[in-house]
């Protein structure tokens, strides 16, 4: 097929060309499908072991163990291993806790308390016009903080992502922070693993919605490159130039 014969990139193609790199990148930087079950995980053989014997102790080392276990299974893999990381210190955080404590609920208080952190940080971010969900999407989509001068249509995307966020986690906490009080470590463990995921990917939709909407990203490195590419041809050119006249 010569270039005459190939199909020519209409709209259509352009903008869902575009939808697929938005979803790609939240792909990789939210984790897919093995974060979520690296999340998931630990939390869910914590509730399911005091489910059965009550016994803090091993429910929590188990816990930290199956934690540790996904992070050496990427280390072997030589995968990225920040999600799996995050999840080992919030589980450990959780064991300090328990154990401090005596009090197996306590396993899922430090957790509780970083969502509730991030979704303020969320809405505080958005309210001063530096949405967090665009200091974190921005290196991913090669537009560093391109995005807060000189694209205000994918800056305001952000900042209504970021919103999303910030709402949908604070209901979260509005559900599990009544259940740490009043109910028994049992219900809080099985309610927090349900809320585990179904909030998350409706944040992760909404922001893929917003952004698949919005004005494509600057390429803040391919500009970069651009420059010092013309920046050496300027400099050869000079240098042709000087040895020309002698």
């Amino acid at each position: 097929m010569t270039s005459i014969d190939k199909p020519t990139t209409t709209g259509q193609d352009s903008e869902g060309e575009a939808r697929a790199v938005t979803e790609a990148a939240l792909f990789d930087a939210f984790g897919g499908v093995r974060g979520m079950v690296e999340t998931v995980l630990p939390g869910l053989l914590f509730v399911t072991i005091f489910t059965i014997n009550k016994d803090l102790h091993i429910a929590a080392i188990a816990a930290l163990a199956v934690s540790l276990l996904l992070v050496a299974v990427r280390l072997i893999r030589k995968d990225t291993v920040k999600h799996a990381f995050s999840g080992v210190f919030g589980v450990a955080f959780g064991v300090v806790f328990a154990m401090m404590t005596g009090n197996a609920k306590d396993f899922y208080l430090p957790g509780m308390l970083y969502t509730l952190g991030l979704a303020l940080a969320y809405i505080i971010t958005s309210i001063a016009g530096v949405p967090l969900i665009g200091l974190i999407l921005g290196p991913v989509f090669k537009e560093n903080l391109s995005w807060r001068t000189r694209n205000p249509g994918r800056k305001k995307a952000y900042t209504k992502a970021s919103w999303a966020w910030g709402l949908i986690l604070l209901a979260k906490c509005m559900i599990l922070f009544p259940l740490y009080w009043w109910a028994d470590t049992e219900h809080l463990g099985w309610v927090l693993v349900a809320l585990k995921i179904p909030p998350f990917l409706l944040a992760v939709y909404l922001t893929w919605v917003f952004l698949a909407k919005a004005p494509p990203p600057i390429d803040v490195f391919a500009e970069m490159e651009a420059q010092e590419e013309a920046e050496k041809e300027r400099k050869a050119a000079a240098a042709a130039a000087q040895q020309r006249e002698f």
